[in-house]
Order: C-alpha cells, then sequence, then structure tokens
C-alpha cells in the first residue's frame, strides 16, 4: 500500500503548480492533503474525485480559505470519518479518518501554536485529544498516521534548533507530546530509514530559506507498533515544489 502526505498550502493554488502531473506519476493509493484552504463548491468534478480516485474533503466551516483536509483513494474504505469526537475542536476540518480492512488512516493538520497563547493551548489540547482518539481507534486495528504535525521532534529535525527554541513548533511541550506518542508504541517512520538529519519538508517563504535548505520536519508518517515489520519504506520528496511543505511517503506490505 503506497500512501502519501502533503500539505498543499492551498489547493486551487498547487494545481497550477503542477500537482497533478506529481499526483500520476506517484501512483499512490491514498494521497492524504492538509491546508486546502478550499470547499467543494469551489472545486471541479475532476477534481474533486480525479480520474481512478474517489475524494473525500473535509474543509474548515469556521472561515473560508482556512485549514481543511481531503483525501483521494483509489480502493473505497470501509468506513470514513471526519473530526475529533469532543465537539470543541469541530469546524477547522483537521482530520479524516479512513478505515480499510487491515489499518485506519489518519489524515490529520494539527493546529499551529504561534498565534497565541490561546492557539498553544488549542494546539495541545487537540494533541491529547487525537492520541486518546488513535488510541481507541488502534483497539480494533493497527492506526497509521500521517500530515502537518506543526512540531518538529529533535533538534535534527530542523536547521536552527538553538534560534527556535523559544518558538512553537519546537517548544519542549510540543516535542514531549511527539515522546508520549512514541511511548505509547508509535514509530516515526523516517527515522526507520534515515538517522541523520539534514532532512525537512517545510521550508519558510521568506530569506530563501529552501534554496538554503534551512528548513524544519514538521510532516510525517507514524505506524503502531505493530505495523513497524509492514513498512517496507518512508521518504521525503523534498524535490517537489509547489507548497512551502514538500510531500511524504510510505510504503506497506500489507
Amino acid at each position: 500500500m503506497k500512501l502519501y502526505s502533503w500539505n498543499i498550502n492551498g489547493f486551487r493554488a498547487v494545481i497550477k503548480k503542477g500537482f497533478w502531473d506529481w499526483f500520476t506519476a506517484c501512483d499512490a493509493d491514498v494521497v492524504s492533503l492538509q491546508e486546502i484552504k478550499a470547499t467543494p463548491d469551489q472545486l471541479d468534478e475532476g477534481d474533486l474525485n480525479p480520474h481512478g480516485y474517489t475524494g473525500t474533503w473535509n474543509p474548515a466551516t469556521v472561515k473560508k480559505g482556512y485549514s481543511g483536509t481531503a483525501c483521494l483513494y483509489r480502493k473505497e474504505p470501509l468506513s470514513v470519518s471526519t473530526g475529533l469526537p469532543e465537539p470543541e475542536f469541530a469546524g477547522e476540518g483537521r482530520l479524516i479518518t479512513l478505515e480499510y480492512p487491515e489499518i485506519y488512516l489518519m489524515n490529520c493538520y494539527f493546529p499551529n501554536g504561534q498565534m497565541s497563547q490561546e492557539r498553544l493551548d488549542f494546539k495541545m489540547a487537540y494533541y491529547d485529544a487525537f492520541l486518546a482518539y488513535a488510541q481507541q481507534l488502534r483497539e480494533s486495528k493497527p492506526v497509521v498516521i500521517c500530515g502537518d504535525v506543526n512540531t518538529a521532534h529533535t533538534e535534527i529535525d530542523l536547521k536552527n534548533a538553538k534560534a527556535n527554541e523559544d518558538r512553537s513548533g519546537f517548544l519542549p511541550m510540543e516535542r514531549e507530546w511527539i515522546d508520549t506518542l512514541l511511548d505509547h508504541g508509535y514509530v516515526d517512520t523516517f527515522r526507520m530509514f534515515q538517522p541523520d538529519g539534514g532532512h525537512y519538508s517545510w521550508w519558510s517563504y521568506r530569506f530563501k530559506a529552501r534554496e538554503r535548505n534551512a528548513g524544519w520536519r514538521i510532516d510525517y508518517f507514524f505506524v503502531c507498533e505493530e505495523l513497524r515489520p509492514k513498512v517496507k519504506r518512508a521518504w521525503i520528496e523534498d524535490d517537489v515544489t509547489g507548497s512551502d511543505h514538500c510531500p511524504i511517503g510510505l510504503e506497506l506490505d500489507l
């Protein structure tokens, strides 16, 4: 099973920048998208359900042009759900969960905590609620988590760790949540294959950050420990442009 995840920073923008060429070439079973910034009524049918694929779209309802997630899949899932059980997290379109016979696939755009203390508190509460929900799903079958987590886990996951240690996205409490996730028996699949730094999935548009590879690795595929033997490869496609993030991939032998 070949899976991709990509924060596209606006679906209507990325389709003007070669998205469909990339999509066709990647030949994925499921492509999970974050920050779609669009509603289905703003898109053509061919975009919503591209040839050979079905789309599930979960746009934000709190305001237009904000957040949102989508999944494009070849094989129809057993079930599809959106959001977390708690009503306080509704409206931002942050989560789609696909159930397949072998796994749950959770596509999530986790909150950004940089705007205010209120948003940082929201982010941390979302983290905890998400993990509880993942653990609930895991009781019935293995879980795959993908998306923009909006936190770099360790110092090798961003170019300038010291300069960003007081910035949301690299705060101790945010990094500790990823520790907690791993302690609950989840695996950072990219680190199964690449232990070294210098590999990033997001770059600021400022200061020619991407040209200098001054980035952050904040996009992940996590699998629960039960799936570790099924992981064939995990990778970052940092040569793919069109967004301030790049796609990441995971292949499972299911």
